[in-house]
Order: structure tokens, then C-alpha cells, then sequence
């Protein structure tokens, strides 16, 4: 991995040790042993279409359930980018993508802003893909923002199947974040911000 805008974050709890490598200016590869299959696919997802190489292992009370698992992916994740992208000079701050599937279309608009926040708008038509609870996808993008200080809005405009809703949610997840730490040749050194500081 890069040693530019990279970073490696462990995470242990009495619930869950989570490891997260992220490259900013990767390939869009990614490597996943977190024993959650859906959240391993939509991981992948953001690897490859923020083009992240992503590099995720954890261990979890998956006997309870994959509530303590998720988010504290998402925590950590949340963690290993606000590294990465260290003083935030010379980025484009703002990302935004839509992004279809078949008959869903979700939309993804976040700002590197130093400040967490989530709104997140999205009504799945059954509480479960697979053996995944999906109500689980909310906490984990909570985590993130809590943690990578991004003000996140997420809003599935629309879909009726659960799969496909969640998917470009997260594919459009990975476009926007690419815009947004995507390094501006115009702002080359320059803090995106007027206050001097994000």
C-alpha cells in the first residue's frame, strides 16, 4: 500500500477485533475475512468503485448476533480514513454519486466537513437478505461518520428488492467518498475551507 494517504487501525473490544488497511490511492482491490458474507460483498463494493484497496479482517460474537461485528467495521473503517487522509489539504472536501440497479436508484452526497452526521433514508421491503439483518446497515454507516468526522446523507430513491437497495447505496457510497478525498490539482496545499481547518 501507498505510504502517501494509507493507513492501518486495529480495534480490539471485548466483543470484536477488527484490523482495517486502506489505501485513498489504490486499485480498487480488496481483501475481506469478517465472517458476514452480505457485508463482505458490500465492502467490496466500496473498494472497487471508490478505487480503495481495502484490506478488512475481524473477529466477532457472531454466536449473538453480527450487531457488534457491523458497526465496529464501521467504527474502524470511519477511523483508518480520517488517518489517511491526515489535514485534509488539497482535497475536494464534497463527493456526491447516484447510482441504479436494475429497478433501484439510490442517491449518496457526503462532505469531509469534521463534523458526524447521518442521515440516512432508506425503507427495505423484508428485514433480512440472507441471513443478514439489514436494519444492521444503518449502524454501520453511523459508526463510520462517528469516527471519519463526515456528514453523510443517504437517501434510496427507489427499489423493491432489498439486495439490489443496499447495493447501490454502497456502490454509491464508494463513488462519492472517491470524489470527495480525491486530491483537487487546483487547491494543490490549500485547506477546503474557509475557517482554516476541517
Amino acid at each position: 500500500m501507498s505510504n502517501k494517504r494509507s493507513a492501518s487501525i486495529k480495534r480490539e473490544t471485548k466483543e470484536t477485533q477488527i484490523s482495517v488497511e486502506i489505501d485513498l490511492d489504490g486499485q480498487g482491490e480488496g481483501s475481506f475475512d469478517i465472517g458476514v458474507p452480505f457485508l463482505e460483498h458490500m465492502l467490496d463494493q466500496i473498494a472497487r468503485h471508490g478505487m480503495f484497496d481495502l484490506n478488512i479482517k475481524a473477529k466477532g460474537d457472531l454466536a449473538i448476533d453480527a450487531h457488534h461485528t457491523v458497526e465496529d467495521v464501521g467504527i474502524t473503517l470511519g477511523q483508518a480514513l480520517s488517518e489517511a487522509l491526515g489535514d485534509k489539504k488539497g482535497i475536494r472536501r464534497y463527493g456526491h454519486a447516484y447510482v441504479p440497479l436494475d429497478e433501484a436508484l439510490s442517491r449518496v452526497v457526503l462532505d469531509c466537513s469534521g463534523r458526524p452526521g447521518l442521515e440516512y433514508h432508506a425503507e427495505y421491503p423484508r428485514a433480512r437478505v440472507g441471513e443478514f439483518d439489514i436494519d444492521l446497515l444503518s449502524e454501520f454507516f453511523q459508526g463510520f461518520v462517528n469516527h471519519a468526522q463526515v456528514t453523510l446523507h443517504i437517501d434510496n430513491i427507489r427499489g423493491r428488492n432489498a439486495h439490489h437497495i443496499a447495493e447501490t447505496i454502497f456502490k454509491a457510497f464508494g463513488r462519492a467518498l472517491r470524489m470527495a478525498v480525491e486530491e483537487d490539482p487546483r487547491m494543490h496545499g490549500i485547506m477546503p475551507s474557509t475557517k482554516g481547518s476541517l
